[in-house]
C-alpha cells in the first residue's frame, strides 16, 4: 500500500500550505506590540514586512535570516517536504541572497503518523536545501496536533546588492516569475476536486527554485522585489507599495495562471480561507477597474511556493527577461508597473481586467 493510500497528510490539517498564515491584519496587530530595537546593522527589519531579516557582518556580507513552516498542503510525503524546503529557501533568493544553512523544524502528531512517513518528509526537504547547496545542519521536532515542516534559514548577501520592498521607483516594471493559483489548486487537491494532472502542474510550480532572485542582484539588474506567498499577489505588492511610497497598475489579463482549470475550481467555491481573507484585505487598498470576481479571487489566492515580483526599471528590463529566461524561470510574465502618487497620497493599487 502505497502512503497516500494508507494515510492522506491533507486530511490531518484544518488549512494547508501558506494559506494557514495568519491573516495580514492578525499578523500587523501582532507585530504592532514587539518593541524595536534600533541597530545600525539591522538593514531589514520587521517594520517594513519584507520576506527576511536582513544583519550587516561587514562592509561586503550582511546576513539573511528567515523561518518558514507549514501544515500538510499535497497528500505524498516526499513532496511536501520539497514544497516545504523550496517555499524556505526562496525567502532568501527573493531578499537577493544565496542560502548557506538551514534547520528543520518538525512538528508531528506521533500516534498518526508512521516514522517512515516523517522520515520521506525530510528526505523531500533535505533533496531541496542540497539542490540549492545549502547545508542542513541540525534542527528540532516536537509532538503536535497537526502536522508541520518547513525550515530556519540563514543566507548571505551583499549590502550594495540587497533586494527589498522599499525600494520599488515610479516607471518600474512589474515581472512575475511563477503563475498563480495553487492555493485554489491544493484546496481542490484536499476536497477532492483537483485533475491529476493539474495537482502535477501545481507541484512542478511549488518544488521549483526562485534562484533567479540572487541572479539578478548580482547582477545589479533589480533593486526591489517581492516573493509571492501566503497573502496572496495584490497583499505583498500593497505591503511593497507602502514602504517604498508608490503605487502600481495591474492588468489582470496579463497575470499567469498555472490551469485554466483554476477558473472552473474558483466557481465551484474551491477557495481557502486565507484567500477570502486576502480579498477582502485588498479591498481597502485596491481599485478594481472591471475586473472580475475570479480574477480578483486568483490575484489575492494564498500561494504556497510562489514565484517572486520583480520590479524591475525599464532601462534594465531587457537584460532581467534575458536572465529569466537563462534561469529557466517558470514565466517571465509582464504584469504591470509601480507608478508615482502624491506626496501625500495613501499608496493604491488599480487593476484593470
Amino acid at each position: 500500500m502505497s502512503h497516500d493510500e494508507a494515510l492522506k497528510l491533507t486530511s490531518l490539517s484544518s488549512c494547508a500550505g501558506c494559506a494557514s498564515k495568519l491573516s495580514r491584519q492578525a499578523l500587523t496587530e501582532v507585530l504592532r506590540q514587539i518593541p524595536m530595537i534600533k541597530d545600525r546593522n539591522v538593514l531589514v527589519g520587521a517594520a517594513t514586512g519584507d520576506d527576511a531579516g536582513v544583519y550587516r557582518l561587514d562592509r561586503n556580507r550582511a546576513l539573511v535570516q528567515t523561518t518558514d513552516f507549514f501544515t500538510p498542503i499535497v497528500d505524498d510525503p516526499f513532496t511536501y517536504g520539497q514544497i516545504s524546503a523550496t517555499n524556505a529557501l526562496s525567502d532568501v533568493y527573493a531578499m537577493g541572497g544565496r542560502p548557506l544553512t538551514a534547520l528543520n523544524i518538525v512538528g508531528i502528531p506521533a500516534d498518526i503518523i508512521p516514522l517512515e512517513i516523517v522520515n520521506q518528509i525530510v528526505l523531500g526537504g533535505a533533496e531541496k536545501i542540497k539542490e540549492a547547496k545549502c547545508v542542513l545542519i541540525g534542527g528540532h521536532t516536537i509532538r503536535v496536533p497537526e502536522p508541520i515542516f518547513g525550515y530556519a534559514v540563514t543566507g548571505m548577501v551583499s549590502p550594495r546588492r540587497l533586494l527589498t520592498n522599499s525600494h520599488a521607483r515610479p516607471g518600474d516594471v512589474l515581472v512575475l516569475t511563477k503563475p498563480l493559483g495553487t492555493g485554489i489548486i491544493t484546496t481542490g487537491i484536499k476536497r477532492g476536486l483537483t485533475k491529476p494532472a493539474l495537482e502535477r502542474e501545481a507541484i512542478r510550480v511549488m518544488t521549483h527554485l526562485n534562484t533567479v532572485g540572487a541572479e539578478v542582484a548580482e547582477r545589479g539588474l533589480v533593486k526591489a522585489a517581492v516573493d509571492v506567498t501566503g497573502f496572496g499577489l495584490l497583499s505583498h505588492l500593497g505591503a511593497m507599495c507602502a514602504s517604498s511610497h508608490v503605487g502600481a497598475e495591474i492588468s489582470a489579463a496579463s497575470v499567469p495562471v498555472i490551469g485554466s482549470e483554476v477558473f472552473d475550481l474558483i466557481a465551484a467555491n474551491c477557495i481557502p480561507g486565507g484567500s477570502r481573507d486576502n480579498l477582502a484585505y485588498a479591498n481597502d487598498f485596491t481599485d478594481w477597474d472591471g475586473a472580475s470576481l475570479a480574477q480578483k479571487t486568483l490575484l489575492t489566492d494564498a500561494q504556497t511556493s510562489g514565484g517572486l515580483l520583480l520590479c524591475v526599471p525599464q532601462k534594465n528590463l531587457k537584460a532581467v527577461m534575458k536572465q529569466l529566461k537563462a534561469s529557466k524561470t517558470l514565466c517571465a510574465a509582464t504584469i504591470g508597473r509601480i507608478v508615482s502618487i502624491g506626496r501625500s497620497a495613501k499608496p493604491r493599487i488599480r487593476v484593470s481586467a
